[in-house]
């Protein structure tokens, strides 16, 4: 990696900056986009500095000191008979809706001198959606930023209608306000300038605060700050798997951020992850929580508040919104405001509706106390109600999605394009029955028979869902088992064909329990043949096939929240040492990247690389991958 592709990223309390090697912010899109973002926008798009009218170069570049807080040295060129006239110390921290900087430059010269300190500001309050490399295009009409010279530094304001974001920056001590120019070509950013004396071999100080103001609920910190470590009680150990399980707990705490809960209380929950996903995520707040519940069972109660509080009221074909159906993503930012994008509540999930009944039985079955699933009855029965209806029980016998054109493709956890097709390639045609999701419904109507029984007291309730349970298993093990691959399709199209590649999404089978016991242990031992299981996790894609690709983000890589799954699946099944061999591999894979799981990483073969090969545009910390340890030892403890 070269210095400019170098990239710091911070963390804490729902606001994130990513810096380069030098401390720098340059206004990036695509794929790294570098700022300072909260709530979906970015607030800070430049942030460049020059002594004595050139850029000093890292001599040690940016590094994480902690997860909010980096520091780097930098210097103005010079030679062996030239050497630097000044060392800048540049030391950055991030917190909720805040950035800091404290720039400590020390003069190298015998005699005193002034320095003179540029700093090149700008905010363009692009949407998140905006910044992507995805060749999309957004209009803002009306749209007007204005920035404002304040006593001790800068205001930008951004407009439109009535979305209204501002960033401030405050500094110490005050830039010089004759020297303040704004940028050539003319924007809105602005050049604040210092001129600072400084003794023989002496120093000065700047310190600098940036404030992001976003539109709607203001960024603040909790009450009690929260523990960058979790204590001794929640891991034992000093093995690989419990510091993977540490890293995880932590970077969980990273990621956790306040939203509102189902009696407008609010409740702090692990946001999907960082840079794309810093928000509520159906899907993957729920799996985060079932992986935590023997370790945190009150983020699974705060996850569950939260989507209640979601949950789908009415149709809409924009959002994707039904009755009863639980979101899939929220977004806080201008494009969703403005309903140029379906995400501010986001319904395109086929699998987040039934997750949501399975943690809410696994959390009273964990904590054995019925509050929570008293409480949420009425919001439970309404799920239930979804699948039978809108999500296509009833109709279709299955759970089902038709591709959105305006939002996803695909609807279940391998969510892009392509992702869900035959074993040439073709992507399925809706409406698809996704094999993982038909899993998903039938522990949820399992599980929810259970607590229409023993909390609900509603016995002919349990019986009708246990009906309905049982037929569903009747059907998939007639219409998804291929006999010949000895292996369950991926998904049944339109048609009601097998979608025929082999993929990791069988695995969910045997942790939902659709599978019969012989059924499930061949399958489970087939996921770690070696076209499966690359020795660092189970593929998506088993190798081989026309459409697997080791870079892919769903036909050939390899998920550690997947493997997870998979492995609480092997557990259930007396599966012990298939278990044992997944969660080696990941905690194998972990220790490489400093016991913190990406998002994803490619499916290259263990055999062929030193470490694992990393996914290029991996989220991470990223909440399932986080919380994939802890799943690991649940898993193994079973076993």
């Amino acid at each position: 990696m070269t210095a400019a592709d170098h990239r710091v990223q911070l963390v804490r309390d729902a606001t994130f900056v990513r810096l380069g090697a030098d401390g720098e912010i340059s206004g990036t899109r695509g794929s790294a986009p570098d700022g300072l973002f909260a709530r979906d926008a970015r607030h800070l798009s430049r942030w460049q500095l020059t002594v004595d009218g050139t850029a000093p170069v890292a001599l040690v570049p940016a590094t994480a000191e902690t997860d909010d807080t980096a520091a780097c040295v930098l210097t103005p060129e010079g030679t062996r008979d030239n050497p630097p006239p000044y060392t800048v110390f540049r030391t950055q921290s991030v917190g909720a809706g805040t950035f800091t900087e404290h720039l400590r430059i020390v003069s190298n010269r015998p005699d005193p001198v002034t320095a003179r300190l540029d700093l090149t500001v700008d905010a363009d309050f692009a949407d998140l959606f905006e910044l992507r490399a995805d060749d999309r295009h957004y209009t803002k009409p009306g749209a007007e930023g204005h920035v404002h010279h304040t006593a001790d530094g800068l205001r930008f304001d951004y407009r439109r209608s009535d979305w209204h974001s501002a960033t401030s920056v405050t500094c110490r001590p005050a830039p010089d306000p004759a020297a303040t120019t704004p940028p050539d070509p003319p924007g809105t950013a602005r050049t604040l300038t210092w001129r600072l004396s400084l003794a023989a071999h002496g120093q000065a100080d700047l310190h600098l605060t940036v404030r992001a103001r976003p539109h709607g609920r203001p960024l603040t910190a909790p009450a009690e700050p929260r523990p960058h470590r979790r204590g001794p009680a929640a891991v034992d150990g000093t093995d690989d798997l419990t510091r993977a399980c540490e890293r995880g707990l932590a970077d969980i705490d990273l990621l956790t951020i306040p939203v509102t809960g189902v009696d407008g209380e609010e409740v702090r929950i692990p946001a999907a992850g960082i840079p794309w996903f810093l928000t509520l995520f159906g899907r993957d707040s729920l799996l985060t929580s079932y992986f935590l519940l023997p370790y945190r069972p009150a983020t699974a109660a705060a996850v569950l508040s939260a989507l209640a509080a979601t949950q789908g009221r009415r149709h809409d074909t924009f959002s994707g919104e039904q009755p009863g159906r639980i979101v899939h993503e929220t977004r806080h930012g201008e494009l969703a405001h403005f309903r140029q994008v379906p995400y501010g509540r986001y319904y395109g999930a086929v699998d987040a509706t039934p997750l949501f009944l399975v943690l809410l039985h696994a959390h009273y079955e964990t904590v054995r106390d019925a509050s929570l699933a008293a409480r949420l009855e009425g919001h439970a029965r309404q799920a239930v109600d979804w699948m039978l209806t809108d999500g296509g029980l009833r109709e279709h016998g299955y759970l089902v999605y038709t591709p959105d054109p305006g939002g996803l493709v695909n609807q279940n956890w391998k969510d892009s394009a392509g992702a869900v097709c035959f074993r040439d390639g073709t992507q399925a045609q809706g409406p698809i029955a996704v094999s993982e999701a038909q899993g998903y419904a039938y522990d949820a109507l399992v599980r929810t028979a259970e607590l229409a029984d023993e909390v609900w007291r509603d016995e002919p309730y349990a019986r009708r869902l246990r009906e309905a349970a049982g037929r569903l298993r009747e059907r998939f093990l007639t219409d998804f088992w291929m006999p010949e691959a000895g292996f369950p399709a991926l998904a049944l199209d339109g048609a009601g064909r097998q979608v025929d590649a082999l993929a990791s999404d069988a695995g969910h089978l045997l942790w939902s329990g659709i599978l019969d016991e012989g059924r499930a242990r061949r399958v489970g031992r087939r996921l770690l043949e070696p076209d499966f299981f690359s020795g660092w996790a189970i593929r998506t894609l088993a190798a081989g096939q026309k459409p697997y690709h080791p870079l892919s983000y769903h036909r050939g890589s390899a998920w550690p929240h997947d493997n997870a799954v998979i492995a609480l699946g092997l557990a259930r099944h007396g599966l012990a040492a298939e278990a044992r061999t997944v969660a080696g591999g990941l905690v194998a894979a972990a220790a490489h990247h400093g016991h913190r799981l990406p998002e994803v990483i490619a499916g290259y073969d263990r055999a062929a690389t030193a470490g694992p090969v990393p996914y290029p545009h991996a989220c991470s910390p990223q909440a399932w991958a986080a919380a994939t340890p802890l799943a690991l030892r649940t898993a193994l403890e079973q076993g």
